[in-house]
């Protein structure tokens, strides 16, 4: 990961995947942390979430989007394969994740710091 202003390129391939634990979650999801704007806070991170594991509803202080890299993306607003851009606006109760059929991997921006809020 890196949060330069200057020019830099990745390997993405070279990069481990991190593994991420939630209790709400029904098992961890894994990310490659790519950049990191520390002004604004825009991020960049790939996501894979393994088949069957869906973020249960859920809120961001920031919009973001998730295109669709391999695998389908399930979402509170339905499916969506690969080469598809899905929003979600800041705010939104949202649930999104990978269906029972295989894992999804996207590529997720945010507009600004990233966390989570969880629904009761």
């Amino acid at each position: 990961m890196t949060n330069s202003t200057e020019f830099f390129a990745l390997d993405t391939n070279d990069l481990p995947w991190e593994t991420r634990s939630h209790p709400r979650l029904p098992a961890p999801i894994f990310r490659k942390l790519l950049h990191t704007d520390e002004e604004t806070g825009v991020l960049f991170q790939l996501v894979r979430y393994p088949r069957g594991v869906v973020n249960p509803d859920h809120t961001h202080p920031c919009a973001h989007a998730m295109y669709v890299l391999e695998g389908t993306l399930v979402t509170h607003q339905g499916r969506f394969g690969p080469g598809a851009f899905v929003w979600f606006p800041e705010g939104e109760v949202m649930s999104h994740g990978a269906t029972a059929d295989g894992d999804v991997t996207v590529l997720l921006v945010s507009n600004k710091p990233f966390s989570i809020q969880y629904v009761e």
